[in-house]
């Protein structure tokens, strides 16, 4: 029969619809679901088995801590709930995998920190129920750049680190560092991340991935292990620009819980963030080219060339490329006095263990600390009495203004819908060549475009390609002003669509079933 409908398809006859698991997106995903060609508890079987062969064998990238072991049940539960209802969202039965710093009620939240291997939220975090109302399955929890020890970058002092499935000698990126190779490796629909200095964009740049970090405040950070209450955001991974779309309009919103989230009351859009995704999005679009975090010198030859490569792709589109757009700041280099994380990390631990239950391993920054397995700036901002009485945590306040500032300015200025930037140009660090503590980790981040986390402005990363000489992923940023989520998922969709640089890694092939016609 798919024979048939493939020679007489010029004859009106529909042509056999292709899915493949490893380019699924969440569209292609419920198309194949309404077909009746695939299931919730085929999908999360799939994605186990992907787990099986690949996370602790194979390429052995390790990333996953801690499996759901009702996830298969409560597939079966929404299949039979979408036979008879319908689905809740378009998100209904689709398998998310959590950085493991959002609480699960069903799952140990590690940090990926030894002590608290066993710590068990008696609650979900904002967004994991409004995953989980919309019809979502949590799968696994995952790994990361250890929270509150001192590990291998990008790994835990729980499991150790994650290896890229693009090339194992590399740098996976943290602190997300679980999510952006699970994710690469296709063991879920949907990840989660979450950003304090570029932590879900420097994963999705070096996993190939769709990164989305927000406007601060548009997502709840209740129920998540945070260390900077003025920058830390929850972030989403993705395959596609629509994919992080859709699970943007499930977990944006406000809760009483987090009251930064009240900056969004009256901005979100009226229509859906995937209403925005536009393959035509490039065209009229007027792009400045950040020229000041483009960086000169030899180590950034190879990424230099990539980006002008795409830059062309950019006004090939249609884009009006305004180049070069300055500031007049210096600011590879004075956005690193701009992180507040190493001065407010003991406030947001004190903030986060308090709402663990009473028989939690650790449930103070005292016992915390008493374990001597902290990182040092832990250790150092637990010295602070008062913040708001810091000149030097005041002063970086001031200084995260005036960046935002000047960046809202130029794109006012020049009447931008977005600014587009490398998120770095230097090939990735190997594995045990990147420091391992967050402060040595913030001086080494010049190599990164980490604008967003220091301005609470919104990014997206789409890829851009890859660099011949490692093989590792090249990420294209796009950056808005304030709530302007919107208008960058028009862009960045708008560039996906004629960029195309999505590719699997070679180290995870496919598995028997994840390919079929219907």
């Amino acid at each position: 029969m798919l024979l048939m409908a493939s020679v007489f398809a010029g004859a009106g006859v529909a042509q056999a619809a292709q899915f493949d698991l490893s380019t699924a997106t969440i569209a292609d995903i419920n198309a194949a679901f309404d077909a009746g060609a695939l299931s919730s508890e085929k999908l999360v079987s799939l994605y186990l088995a992907r787990i099986e062969a690949y996370d602790k064998k194979g390429p052995a990238i390790n990333s996953v801590i801690n499996l759901n072991p009702k996830a298969l049940a409560e597939a079966r539960a929404l299949d039979a709930e979408r036979k008879a209802k319908g689905p809740r969202s378009p998100l209904h039965g689709m398998v998310v995998l959590a950085k493991d710093v959002f609480d699960t009620k069903d799952m140990p939240t590690t940090g990926g920190f030894k002590p608290m291997a066993t710590s068990q939220p008696d609650r979900d975090a904002f967004v994991i129920e409004r995953l989980r109302d919309a019809g979502a399955i949590i799968l696994a929890k995952v790994n990361l750049a250890d929270w509150y020890g001192v590990a291998p970058s990008g790994g835990s002092t729980l499991i150790g680190h994650c290896i890229s499935p693009y090339n194992p000698k590399k740098y996976s990126g943290g602190s997300s560092s679980g999510t952006g190779v699970s994710m690469a490796a296709w063991f879920g629909t949907i990840g989660l991340g979450s950003d304090t200095g570029g932590s879900t964009v420097i994963p999705s740049t070096l996993n190939n991935l769709v990164g989305f970090s927000t406007t601060h405040g548009l997502i709840s950070r209740r129920g998540m292990m945070w260390s900077s209450p003025t920058q830390d955001n929850p972030g989403l991974m993705g395959r596609s620009v629509y994919d992080g779309a859709a699970t943007l309009d499930i977990v944006a919103g406000f809760d009483t819980a987090d009251l930064a989230t009240q900056r969004g009351l009256g901005r979100l859009p009226d229509k859906p963030y995937t209403s925005f995704v536009n393959p035509q999005g490039l065209r009229g679009a007027r792009v400045g080219v950040l020229r000041e975090m483009v960086r000169p010198g030899e180590d950034h030859a190879e990424g230099r060339a990539l980006f002008e490569r795409e830059l062309a792709v950019i006004r090939k589109a249609g884009a009006i490329v305004v180049d070069p757009v300055l500031t007049g700041l210096d600011l590879p280099v004075t956005q690193l006095d701009a992180s507040t994380s190493s001065y407010e990390r003991a406030f947001a631990v004190r903030h986060y263990l308090a709402g663990l239950p009473k028989d939690a391993p650790i449930t103070t920054l005292e016992q915390m600390l008493a374990t001597g397995q902290v990182s040092a700036s832990t250790v150092s901002s637990a010295k602070i009495r008062f913040l708001e009485r810091d000149p030097d945590f005041l002063a970086r306040r001031r200084h995260q203004d005036a960046i935002r500032a000047a960046l809202v300015d130029v794109m006012d200025r020049h009447q931008l819908d977005a600014l587009v930037l490398p998120y770095r140009t230097t090939v990735a660090a190997e594995i045990g060549a990147v420091p391992t503590t967050r402060t040595s980790v913030a001086r080494r981040s010049n190599a990164n475009n980490s604008l967003h986390a220091y301005t609470g402005l919104p990014t997206i990363i789409v890829p851009g390609g890859f660099f011949a000489s490692d093989g590792m992923p090249f990420g294209m940023q796009f950056l808005g002003r304030e709530f302007s989520e919107p208008t960058l998922i028009t862009v960045a969709s708008g560039y996906e669509a004629v960029s195309k640089h999505r590719r699997a890694p070679a180290s995870t092939p496919a598995l028997p079933g994840e390919k079929f016609e219907y």
